[in-house]
């Protein structure tokens, strides 16, 4: 697996919230929380069971701090739980968007 243009320390992190997080505003809220982290590309999905799936690449700090927020009490709707996998990064992402 190439790791080109990633540091040794970058991760990718991906994770499925769980709750009412669909017609909130919680990409945008998401994707404007992973531009304050800075350094993280990937994006942020409503997915069709009602989940909302978020990837996240970069440093490993910078993933944990996104996943803090979206297990903290600031996020929008109400999130029941998240669930997280950790994996060498893949690249191909510019910057963080919303899908």
């Amino acid at each position: 697996m190439s790791t080109a243009g990633h540091d040794a320390d970058d991760v990718r992190m991906t994770a499925w919230v769980r709750g009412q997080v669909q017609g909130v505003g919680f990409r945008w809220y998401t994707r404007a929380n992973a531009l304050r982290v800075g350094g993280l590309t990937g994006f942020v999905a409503n997915l069709r069971d009602g989940r909302v799936q978020v990837v996240a690449e970069g440093p490993r700090a910078g993933c944990e701090e996104l996943l803090a927020w979206l297990r903290g009490a600031d996020t929008p709707g109400r999130v029941d739980g998240v669930t997280e996998i950790w994996d060498a990064p893949r690249g191909g992402y510019r910057g963080f968007e919303s899908r």
